[in-house]
């Protein structure tokens, strides 16, 4: 008998698909919520609106390449904003390619230079009723992760 069958829970489908399906529903939210108005997106300005308005905020989503894993001063505002979305129940993934974010996102809508895109939050917007399948979707795929111990799931984002 496993861990998951002892407490009912399943464990997170590890297959290919339910990953890209994890990617895909992650692209269309973020379309979405900039669309929308509800994406905001750097580190210092997600660490201001978490202090300010923490209710609001529905998703976070932490990105990195490779150059940035030496760069302790991210890693520990990741640490922190880690901490503050466990705490606060929202759901949190990592993406590994910054790169494919700043093609979805794309350059900041006021000055049009590129933007930080290390740390990118989704708040709920002011419409009353407004469900994202794709946010449902993420929810869904960050509690199955979660039942399986792994709390910041990285996800691929496809091309």
């Amino acid at each position: 008998m496993t861990l998951e069958e002892i407490h009912g829970q399943q464990p997170a489908p590890a297959s290919r698909n339910w990953m890209q399906g994890a990617g895909t529903a992650l692209h269309e939210l973020l379309v979405s919520a900039q669309r929308r108005g509800c994406l905001t997106a750097g580190v210092y300005e997600s660490a201001k609106l978490m202090n300010v308005d923490p209710d609001n905020v529905a998703f976070c989503v932490l990105a990195t390449d490779q150059e940035d894993e030496g760069d302790i001063a991210l890693q520990i505002h990741f640490t922190l904003i880690q901490a503050f979305c466990c705490e606060n129940d929202i759901d949190i993934v990592r993406v590994n390619d910054v790169a494919k974010l700043a093609a979805i996102v794309g350059p900041s809508e006021e000055s049009g230079e590129p933007r930080d895109l290390h740390c990118i939050l989704i708040t709920n917007p002011n419409e009353e009723g407004w469900k994202d399948p794709a946010l449902e979707n993420l929810n869904l795929f960050c509690e199955e992760s979660r039942n399986v111990n792994d709390w910041v799931p990285t996800i691929t984002l496809p091309e």
